[in-house]
């Protein structure tokens, strides 16, 4: 189940649309619905809330509008493809410039 503080990406018409961070999931006063509190990550900015079932909130398509909508969340990654974590923090590289500059 998607939780408060994960991104999902909202799609609308079946386009991805924006990310958003899920700021919090509250029950509604309809048994099985709950308000959803969005941060959307555009700028600036925006928050919005919409009722939604759990099923929606975890990605099943709904309507908004009479409009396709649905929420994908967004998986952490960990590490590159190909890289071996070896458990030792990354080595940071200072920037020097060249004496040409």
């Amino acid at each position: 189940m998607n939780l408060e503080g994960d991104l999902v990406l909202i799609y609308y018409q079946e386009n991805p649309t924006v990310y958003a961070r899920i700021e919090g999931i509250e029950p509604d006063m309809k048994k099985d619905w709950y308000q959803v509190g969005l941060l959307l990550l555009t700028i600036p900015a925006q928050t919005v809330t919409w009722i939604l079932r759990e099923e929606y909130i975890n990605g099943t398509s709904f309507t908004m509008g009479g409009q396709s909508m649905r929420l994908e969340e967004v998986k952490r990654v960990s590490q590159s493809p190909g890289r071996e974590d070896t458990g030792k923090p990354a080595k940071v590289l200072p920037f020097k410039k060249s004496p040409e500059d």
